[in-house]
């Protein structure tokens, strides 16, 4: 099931990768001045600042709002019998077909018999 790409999880896709390449562009500098050669300056790449909205506050008014429907919502539930469904009846099996069923039975039993006979007919 592909996943569903938003903004923030290629932004945050974007900034997992710059912290990456940072880290990897002063270990590469390291590595050069452990060769002597002069190092390098690094580039640090900041993150973008992204609109950090912070966490919203509700007012408590907001709060009492959804606590009562929850209530209500629970209050409607218990008032409401459950609908008890009644029992499955088990399938009864007419003699018609329960003798047709065993007929088919003993002619395919009869006709493995027939094959193996012949099988061990021919192997002696």
């Amino acid at each position: 099931m592909p996943t569903k790409l938003t903004t923030e999880i290629l932004t945050a896709a974007i900034e997992g990768f710059e912290i990456q390449k940072a880290r990897l562009d002063a270990q590469i500098a390291e590595i050069k001045q452990l060769l002597g050669g002069a190092p390098e300056p690094v580039a640090v790449v900041s993150r973008p600042s992204s609109p950090s909205r912070g966490r919203r506050k509700m007012s408590k008014a907001g709060r009492a709002a959804i606590a009562a429907a929850q209530r209500k919502r629970w209050a409607d539930k218990k008032e409401q019998p459950e609908a008890k469904e009644k029992p499955k009846t088990k399938r009864k099996l007419s003699a018609a077909g329960r003798r047709a069923i065993i007929a088919a039975t003993k002619k395919r039993w009869a006709a493995k018999r027939a094959e193996a006979a012949k099988q061990a007919g021919a192997q002696s």
